[in-house]
């Protein structure tokens, strides 16, 4: 319950510190907010390109293992077939 009241509480003081307009006793930390974003939009862009590039080998790596356990079930049921 604490946790969702602070929540609350950062998301209105977000939301009032970006006010554009002339509120009462606004920050008007609009402009500066926009620099920011501009500013860090790359950034986060990178790291979210590298996080996919490392998923999806990730991916292959496990799409490759998978194929070799499933080879190795049929050559083992094959030998166990000629045993037979």
């Amino acid at each position: 319950m604490v946790a969702l009241l602070i929540g609350i509480l950062l998301i209105a003081f977000a939301v009032y510190a970006f006010l554009p307009f002339d509120f009462p006793m606004a920050l008007n930390w609009y402009n500066d907010v926009i620099q920011f974003l501009k500013g860090g939009a790359p950034i986060l862009a990178l790291l979210v390109g590298l996080i996919a590039f490392f998923i999806g080998i990730a991916d292959i790596k496990d799409k490759m293992e998978e194929k070799r356990e499933a080879k190795e079930s049929t050559d083992k049921t094959e030998k166990s077939e000629e045993k037979a």
